[in-house]
């Protein structure tokens, strides 16, 4: 698709115009080729990822959640909440992560759980 478009598209519909696509030139080690394959890659696991935090914020709300949601690092979510919520937490952010969109493959999502980062443990 993308030699005939010029474009890489996520599987939310956002673009990537690859440089040299339908150029001998540049073809010759397949860059544009690997940039259009990894824009897919990479661009829909931040949609998934974007689409999760913003159902899980809606969901937060519509709750008066005291659970916040502080930080994304790539594929990772960072809450703090009080103690007494943190299943609840867990269970809406697990369930919002592995359904944010319709796949064919599932997404499995791990937690941890720590008063801060040194103490952080796998939660089951």
């Amino acid at each position: 698709e993308c030699h005939r478009t010029g474009y890489a598209t996520t599987l939310l519909g956002r673009r990537r115009n690859i440089t040299g696509i339908r150029e001998e030139r540049y073809r010759t080690l397949n860059l544009p080729e690997r940039t259009a394959v990894n824009t897919v890659i990479q661009g829909s696991a931040a949609d998934l990822i974007k689409k999760a935090m913003l159902n899980v914020h809606e969901k937060l709300r519509a709750t008066n959640s005291a659970a916040r949601m502080l930080l994304q690092i790539h594929d990772e979510l960072v809450f703090e909440c009080p103690s007494h919520s943190i299943s609840e937490l867990v269970t809406l952010a697990k369930t919002e992560m592995e359904t944010a969109l319709p796949l064919d493959v599932p997404i499995v999502v791990d937690v941890s759980v720590g008063r801060n980062w040194l103490e952080t443990e796998a939660y089951h």
